[in-house]
């Protein structure tokens, strides 16, 4: 096997903005960002927009669309058409 062309896999943080929560995981990706952990030592931070945290699936709060009212304006905007 061919000497260094693996990544390097180390310990990362990712840093969910939608709650808050930080993971300590590992991982390939880097980042030039840090952040001390609560083990006192600094790791590379990954800021991610949604995890298991905060996404509807995992959490189970999931938004509820208003189908008909929706429905209701498409109807209302083409009632004309083709007449």
């Amino acid at each position: 096997m061919k000497t260094d062309i693996h990544p390097k896999y180390e310990a990362v943080v990712f840093r969910d903005l939608a709650s808050g929560k930080s993971f300590l995981t590992r991982s390939t990706v880097g980042s030039a960002k840090t952040v001390e952990w609560e083990d006192g030592n600094t790791y590379p931070v990954i800021d991610v927009e949604i995890s298991s945290e905060s996404h509807p699936f995992y959490t189970g709060k999931q938004r509820i669309m208003d189908s008909a009212g929706r429905v209701e304006k498409f109807n209302q905007r083409f009632k004309n058409f083709g007449k």
